[in-house]
């Protein structure tokens, strides 16, 4: 329920009573309208963001974060971003003082002697008070675990509606969503899983296949994506050749996406029923986590202001930023919606899978030890982008190749690099990738994040007990002592205002203090000092109803569509047991444990052939000069070490695998 202060029937002790008002003021108006639209169930909305070490997961929380994922010790699917118990129970007791939740990520799949480990390590990460687990491999359901909630990670390649049907009947609390999804899919989902809460990206790098379709990797090197250890192939330079040996590109970056940006896309999917928004980077360091966790939490504080009847944050607190978020400040190889809102032209990045940053002008003229930049113009005032020693920036050659380079010195616009590089040409697009001021900013304390509360004090007289109430707008906490009191001689406003406000090593702020007694009792300053203490501990530290106290996983539930889905990378005997008690004969084991020739190396809604404009679907690529070659099909990608795959497609499904040739 909404908490609303009541009027003060004794003494105002606030400071600045205005300000307090309106603050009660807003809640009163949300609480109303929530109350007229009962019909229309609130739903909470989670912000995710990555956490590659404890810290980092902090400063995500201080900056907007509902949520973060964090690797565990071992068995993430990020190999370099593995982290110790101790700190995965350090973040988590920071992160539930805003009931803010710890998502670990244990989604590798599983070979047979791990099992055990796992096992163990997961009432490890309970005991830790880890909220719930990221998984990939069907055996954790079947192991002897704690009753910790499960999501299902989108490396079981949740894209139909008949998959997430499947993860709901076993339990899966959250499942996280394929990345290629459209909105109209995303929909269907919803409508007919309404309890389930989809979890989609938002923000970050592409991978180019259908996440736990990778086996490129594995392939080609032995490192399997699928157990932490992918070897990027999809941002590496390729040759284009057909079927002749005619070379068709030439060093282009020909799987290499753009990075995902949904800044402006939260609201339609909320509409569509997406309640976690999850931004990708367990690699990625604090700077970029601060920035783009901010940006997008200042969105989502947005579409809630706008429709508070029906959506809310997940966790509580209120942040309050000493910058100005920037997600193109960060690192970025371009933004793309990618397929949210159907076929998109604008997903791929052929010419570098490396950071373009934002565009800030264009060459004017060229020095043999300097450039001048006309820079482009800021949106807020108008005045011209100010470039500092120690940017980083970069233009595009002719050629598509990437130039790049560090400010030495900077005067007005005339620039000096650290080195001079060869091939600036005047005209040519200036970015900024890296933005010295700003990740200054972002080095110090760019954040902090406090809960409002409101604290009433009063006195029963039937009881002769005095009862302080700390609560915010939606939970209470009430302490009662005994104390016999006495009348004062001298006011005591003032004291009990500033005994009871001092918050200052706690993330509470008060926004209202009631004294609701009439009579001017005398509380010794300890006295006050010590319910505080009580009362502000008992706050932070109250029980929630949790269902995790309950949580059980059926292990097999024998329905149609169980029977009917593909079982995926089973790489231990629980996980085969597991679909051959659903009815199937046959279960296919993993790549990594047995390899099949006919297998696809990755399976993708990226067409090589639309991105070359050479798509049979689209009517303009029979004009194209080019048009008979691309037709000597089949295709290949090359590398300078001699590995070649071969592309297939089809055109029916707008899919495209990678085979080998």
């Amino acid at each position: 329920m909404s908490y609303v202060a009541q009027p003060l029937q004794g003494l105002t002790l606030c400071m600045a009573e205005k300000i307090r008002f309106q603050w009660v003021k807003v809640n009163v108006k949300v609480a109303k309208k929530v109350e007229e639209n009962r019909n229309i169930s609130v739903r909470s909305l989670e912000l995710l963001a990555p956490a590659r070490t404890a810290d980092i997961g902090i400063e995500a929380i201080r900056h907007g974060a509902d949520a973060v994922y964090i690797g565990a010790p071992a068995f993430g699917a990020r190999q370099a971003a593995a982290n110790s118990i101790d700190d995965i129970r350090r973040l988590a007791d920071y992160a539930h003082l805003y009931q803010a939740k710890v998502y670990v990520t244990v989604n590798t799949i599983i070979y047979e002697q791990e099992l055990k480990e796992v096992e163990q390590m997961i009432h490890q990460l309970w005991e830790a008070g880890t909220d719930a687990l990221i998984v990939q491999d069907m055996a954790i359901a079947q192991l002897d675990i704690p009753p910790i909630p499960l999501h299902a990670s989108t490396q079981m390649d949740n894209r139909s509606v008949e998959k997430v049907m499947q993860l709901a009947e076993l339990g899966y609390e959250q499942v996280v969503l394929a990345r290629e999804l459209t909105l109209d899919d995303i929909r269907q989902i919803h409508r007919q899983c309404p309890e389930t809460r989809l979890e989609a990206f938002v923000h970050g790098a592409l991978c180019v296949s259908y996440s736990g379709r990778c086996y490129v990797s594995q392939a080609l090197f032995s490192r399997s994506a699928n157990r932490g250890e992918c070897a990027q192939v999809c941002r590496m330079a390729f040759d284009l050749e057909n079927a002749k040996g005619e070379k068709m590109a030439c060093a282009k970056h020909l799987l290499s996406l753009k990075d995902l940006c949904q800044l402006d896309a939260l609201q339609d999917m909320a509409e569509a029923g997406v309640s976690s928004f999850k931004i990708e980077g367990r690699l990625k360091d604090m700077g970029y986590v601060k920035n783009v966790t901010a940006a997008y939490s200042q969105a989502l504080d947005r579409l809630v202001e706008r429709y508070p009847e029906r959506y809310r944050r997940a966790s509580k607190g209120a942040v309050r930023l000493r910058f100005i978020p920037d997600v193109e400040k960060s690192f970025n190889r371009g933004f793309t919606h990618y397929f949210l809102y159907g076929n998109n032209d604008d997903i791929f990045s052929l010419d570098t899978p490396k950071s373009m940053g934002k565009k800030i002008g264009k060459i004017k003229q060229v020095f043999t030890d300097s450039i001048v930049v006309e820079p482009e113009k800021r949106k807020q005032d108008g005045q011209p982008l100010r470039i500092h020693n120690g940017d980083g920036l970069c233009c595009m050659s002719a050629g598509g190749k990437l130039l790049g380079f560090r400010v030495n010195r900077a005067e007005g616009n005339r620039l000096f690099p650290l080195r001079m590089i060869h091939g600036l040409r005047n005209g040519m697009k200036v970015f900024r990738n890296y933005d010295k001021q700003f990740e200054d900013l972002l080095e110090g304390e760019s954040a902090e994040r406090q809960i409002p509360v409101c604290m009433i004090l009063d006195y029963k007289s039937e009881t002769k007990q005095f009862e302080l109430t700390v609560a915010d707008d939606g939970r209470e906490v009430c302490i009662r002592k005994d104390f016999v009191p006495e009348l004062a001689r001298t006011p005591q406003a003032d004291n009990i205002c500033r005994q009871l406000s001092r918050l200052g090593n706690t993330p509470l702020t008060m926004e209202k203090l009631t004294v609701r007694y009439k009579e001017n009792y005398f509380i010794p300053s300890s006295v006050l000092a010590e319910w505080r203490r009580e009362a502000v501990t008992a706050f932070l530290n109250r029980e929630e109803n949790n269902e995790n106290n309950t949580r059980t996983y059926p292990k097999t539930t024998k329905t149609d569509i169980l029977r009917t889905l593909p079982d995926i990378n089973v790489a231990n005997s629980l996980a085969r047991q597991f679909y051959q008690q659903l009815g199937k004969e046959h279960v296919k084991r993993a790549y990594e444990v047995l390899p099949y020739d006919d297998e696809a190396l990755m399976t993708c809604r990226h067409c090589v052939r639309y991105a070359m404009g050479w798509c049979r679907k689209n009517p303009k690529a029979e004009g194209r000069s080019d048009s008979g070659a691309y037709r000597q099909e089949p295709l290949f990608l090359t590398l300078d070490n001699g590995i070649r795959l071969r592309l297939n497609f089809d055109c029916g499904q707008c899919l495209m695998t990678v085979t080998k040739p």
